[in-house]
């Protein structure tokens, strides 16, 4: 009987350190001014499009000291990374950039190889887009991938920021869309709404506001009518994947080596709204 009860209070205080530990883990800062800027993506779709076109405005900025990585499963939740990296899955595309050029590492990666490739300096998480403007659903899967980076990347300093997701185009298509009554402004503001909770109850500061940035660009001439996108909810190739990661605002991406010019790519804090 005792041992059963030290047992059952031994998994209740693993839970509830688990928990705890999701709440607010250990985060660090963006480092600043470092010889080499090490930057992973962790994601989907929607990763591709907001990292497409860095290696081009990096070289254009005349940046060469930046190692970009991408992780791509087509539609992956948080839910499902964990669950791809309990069964060592080699389910993902790996690309990386480190001369401003994309290419393909693997195709048939694990979450570990790409995470364990490099001393990431941030790692960038975000939500499936259909699941991102409902906050229940990142939790308690966004812990459980921040530990999984914890324990599995070289640096063990990274800092962990989160992009910001976009709404889809007023005649989206995309089965999600339903979830939010096919209202592009009730999508944006349960991404906002819930981007605010995640930095409230996580340690997450850094935000990549993609979706705000695309959100106000749709208020001006320069949107088309399927409102900045290709097929109602990825990026267009022109002006969408161009102003997802170069949209500038209260933060830059520190200078490596003091080698870039403002506003190549932006992290914001606060505010994410319109």
């Amino acid at each position: 009987m005792k041992r059963t009860l030290r047992l059952l209070l031994t998994v209740g205080l693993s839970l509830v350190c688990v928990s705890l530990f999701a709440q607010k883990f250990p985060n660090y800062p963006i480092p600043q001014q470092p010889d080499t800027l090490r930057i992973l993506g962790i994601g989907n779709s929607f990763t591709d499009d907001g990292m497409m076109y860095l290696p081009e405005l990096l070289e254009a900025a005349g940046i060469r000291n930046v190692v970009l990585g991408r992780l791509y499963i087509a539609g992956c939740s948080l839910e499902r990374h964990c669950r791809e990296y309990a069964g060592n899955a080699p389910a993902y595309i790996y690309y990386k950039s480190t001369s401003n050029r994309w290419e393909t590492v693997s195709k048939k990666a694990t979450l570990l190889d790409g995470i364990a490739d490099e001393r990431w300096d941030v790692v960038v998480l975000q939500q499936a887009s259909g699941k991102s403007g409902i906050y229940p659903t990142y939790q308690p899967w966004f812990g459980r991938l921040v530990e999984i980076v914890r324990w599995c990347c070289p640096n063990a300093g990274a800092c962990i920021a989160w992009q910001q997701t976009w709404a889809y185009a007023r005649n989206s298509q995309h089965r999600d869309f339903g979830r939010y009554e096919k209202n592009q402004q009730l999508m944006y503001r349960g991404i906002v709404s819930s981007v605010e909770q995640l930095m409230r109850e996580t340690s997450v500061e850094v935000v990549v506001p993609s979706g705000t940035a695309i959100q106000d660009l749709r208020n001006t001439a320069l949107c088309d009518s399927l409102d900045l996108t290709r097929d109602g909810y990825h990026l267009n190739p022109g002006t969408g994947r161009y102003t997802a990661p170069a949209h500038g605002s209260r933060r830059s991406w520190p200078r490596p080596s003091g080698r870039t010019s403002p506003g190549t790519a932006a992290v914001w804090r606060e505010p994410l709204t319109s």
